[in-house]
């Protein structure tokens, strides 16, 4: 556990500006849900679509698409700013990546036990490799350059 939290941590490799500091507190279960086509994950569902830290000690990504996922809050108002940017890019790469969301204010087990502690932390998951985090918003530009650049996955 302590390894994948570092693994986690230092993969933080774009500075934060304009981030939410995440507040204390329990953890609330709830199923996954999608919408837009964007997949709302719980613990559980982490552990089975993209890592299952339970179990593994070195990074191994459950999916079959290249990743991007974002923890956020409701009360976060950079959160509120990314989440339209990324419905519009599930749409906009549809099949060629998947979009997941994790609420950090139900799912604050998931979020510690990554480390999380700025919002929104956004990590990108190439289909083989190590993710990378991006702390806070970006332009949608940004973020396409990401996902050319290092999940390697074109319109």
């Amino acid at each position: 556990m302590k390894r994948f939290a570092f693994l986690i941590a230092g993969a933080f490799l774009f500075a934060s500006y304009a981030g939410c500091t995440q507040p204390a507190g329990g953890s609330s279960k709830s199923p996954a849900k999608s919408e837009s086509k964007i997949i709302h994950l719980t613990k559980e569902s982490f552990l089975e679509q993209i890592f299952n830290y339970e179990k593994e000690t070195e990074w191994k990504y459950n999916g079959k698409l290249p990743a991007i996922v974002d923890f956020y809050a409701d009360w976060c108002g950079p959160c509120r700013m990314l989440s339209p940017v990324l419905e519009e890019l599930q749409k906009e790469y549809d099949g060629k990546l998947q979009i997941y969301k994790v609420d950090t204010q139900t799912e604050r087990q998931l979020a510690g036990a990554l480390g999380i502690q700025s919002l929104p932390t956004v990590l990108f998951i190439p289909k083989d490799g190590k993710p990378q985090a991006m702390l806070g918003f970006r332009p949608k530009a940004d973020i396409e350059k990401i996902i050319g650049e290092f999940l390697k996955v074109n319109k």
